[in-house]
């Protein structure tokens, strides 16, 4: 195990056709989220190493997780770039997996990967100069404590995994315990507004839900080292389904165990924000976050939308980027 901060990040090319044949050999259920926008090509990728390589030069390694297949333009050979096929990290009997839940429940296994590391999915990008103590101080992970409802709708089953994260610290954990241990680590006025929903909600007998700000996770190895001490049981079974799936678990277990156990540095809740993509409307925000630099992340949520909104905005969107990270990265070859 290594000293310094790493970044993983999570990557798929849903254009690949032998991927496809491989996804094609299984057959998700009605509780599958399965759908194409989760696997289609913004081509923003570039983006995400140039922002790194800009913004965060700080960083020790980048874990690159990927099925098998990997952009034409990428420089393998960068000292900081650690190439991780799913076969090299993910227990035999999960493989092969189209979920990414199974992708991230078990990112600790990853060899070399440090202590502290921060997980991105591939819509998550810094826009602007970011230093190691937005994501670790003294080596504790920097997060927003804040309690939220979960609203689960029979139309959208993928929107069921917070619940089930947050019922299994709910096993663990005692809410108003948990917040009396620490109270400034959850009335903190770094929160802003969001502060508001801890305050509204402190009366429930147990934890309701968590606020996920939908932004880069700062983790602790140990800490999923330690679920899987614990929960092993649970973990395993929604590793064993091919698609994500409403039973499942994901990785805001791991940041959310973090919490209750007071095993974080409070941090503005307006570090980043996450955007929905669905309108032209939101595509001009979003642009526009990034022309601004307006945070030091953003993350860029796909939504349903046709080929041709898809195209247009994408073109947007990249354009956008190109304002602001313009040159190539030495990760691009």
């Amino acid at each position: 195990m290594s000293s310094g901060i790493d970044f993983v990040i999570i990557w798929v090319d849903g254009s690949d056709p032998e991927w496809q044949a491989e996804r094609a050999k299984y057959n998700p259920d009605s509780h599958t989220d399965n759908r194409d926008e989760r696997y289609r090509d913004w081509e923003l990728l570039p983006y995400w190493f140039r922002g790194v390589e800009k913004f965060a030069p700080w960083v020790r390694k980048i874990h690159f997780v990927t099925w098998g297949h990997l952009p034409k333009w990428l420089n393998m050979s960068h000292p900081k770039l650690n190439i991780v096929r799913h076969s090299d990290y993910i227990p035999e009997k999960y493989l092969p997996t189209f979920s990414s839940h199974v992708i991230e429940l078990n990112l600790h296994r990853i060899e070399g990967l440090s202590e502290n590391f921060v997980y991105f999915n591939d819509d998550m990008f810094i826009i602007s100069p970011v230093s190691q103590e937005v994501f670790f101080k003294n080596g504790l992970p920097c997060d927003s404590a804040v309690l939220n409802v979960h609203c689960y709708s029979p139309d959208i089953s993928f929107h069921f995994a917070p619940i089930k994260d947050i019922g299994l610290i709910n096993r663990h954990f005692k809410m108003k315990e948990v917040i009396k241990a620490s109270p400034m680590k959850w009335l903190n006025p770094l929160y802003g507004k969001e502060l508001l929903r801890t305050i509204a909600l402190y009366s429930c007998p147990r934890f309701p839900g968590m606020w996920q700000h939908h932004l880069p996770s700062s983790f602790r190895r140990q800490t999923f080292e330690e679920l899987w001490r614990l929960e092993e049981a649970e973990l395993d079974d929604t590793c064993m389904r091919k698609f994500r799936h409403m039973l499942d678990y994901n990785q805001w277990l791991f940041r959310e165990w973090q919490i209750a156990k007071g095993e974080f540095v409070p941090r503005s809740a307006k570090t980043g924000k996450s955007m929905q993509l669905g309108d032209i409307d939101e595509c001009s925000d979003v642009c526009a976050y990034i022309k601004g630099q307006k945070g030091k992340m953003i993350c860029i949520n796909d939504g349903k939308m046709t080929y041709e909104e898809f195209e247009e905005y994408k073109s947007s969107i990249i354009d956008a980027f190109e304002s602001v990270l313009p040159d190539k990265s030495e990760f691009e070859v």
